[in-house]
């Protein structure tokens, strides 16, 4: 069980190392997150932190979520996210503290989670990496078709959970095992090498890799 802090991925660029190289990474913002509630076994039946992130017009808030955040002493925000902890890890937060992108490290290895972008309809090539037909020996007009979709016989039907053509991303995904390039305390930033799942200013969770390679 690891934190999991709330970030707003800023989007892409490129930055140099200390012996030169170029890579390209992704600039999140990370937090400061404040801890709404602690939730314990003797009260919720398990153990977490609620934090919350991200800024919101107070007039666009119900009347009960404005309550939840002033019973906390925390200025209203965006979102919300539950982080399970062991008892000994909640006991070390309080309610209205700041859970700031130091709780990372460069070249630590962390899990970013988030929603992939939509691509629209696509077929099923381009959303299962079907093979393409090969274009001798008669082929025509089904280059890019997923070819038979169920017996001639028994059962008589299309099978549940074949592959076809569909709506393509804006699906939970997870990037495993990215490596911290950078820790900007100063601005709340964290830069991740390669890419992350969705688009800029998406919300996007970060917490220590589960599999760390």
């Amino acid at each position: 069980m690891a934190i999991e802090l709330l970030c707003r991925k800023i989007g892409m660029t490129r930055i140099f190392t200390e012996s030169g190289d170029s890579i390209a990474v992704t600039v999140l913002e990370a937090g400061p997150n404040p801890v709404v509630q602690k939730k314990t076994d003797e009260t919720d039946g398990y153990n977490a932190i609620q934090l919350a992130f991200g800024e919101r017009r107070r007039k666009n808030i119900g009347k009960p979520v404005l309550g939840h955040f002033a019973k906390a002493g925390v200025a209203p925000r965006k979102y919300l996210g539950e982080s399970r902890l062991s008892a000994e890890e909640v006991a070390k937060y309080e309610v209205g503290q700041d859970v700031k992108v130091d709780v990372f490290q460069a070249g630590q290895r962390i899990d970013v989670i988030g929603t992939s972008r939509g691509r629209g309809t696509a077929g099923v090539v381009k959303r299962h990496n079907f093979k393409i037909s090969r274009s001798t020996h008669g082929t025509h007009e089904g280059f890019r078709h997923g070819g038979s979709i169920g017996a001639g016989g028994y059962p008589g039907r299309v099978i549940k959970g074949l592959k076809m053509f569909g709506r393509h991303g804006n699906a939970h995904a997870t990037t495993r095992n990215v490596r911290v390039a950078r820790v900007d305390a100063a601005r709340n930033l964290l830069l991740v090498h390669g890419s992350v799942p969705g688009h800029p200013n998406a919300l996007v969770r970060v917490r220590a890799a589960k599999s760390a390679k």
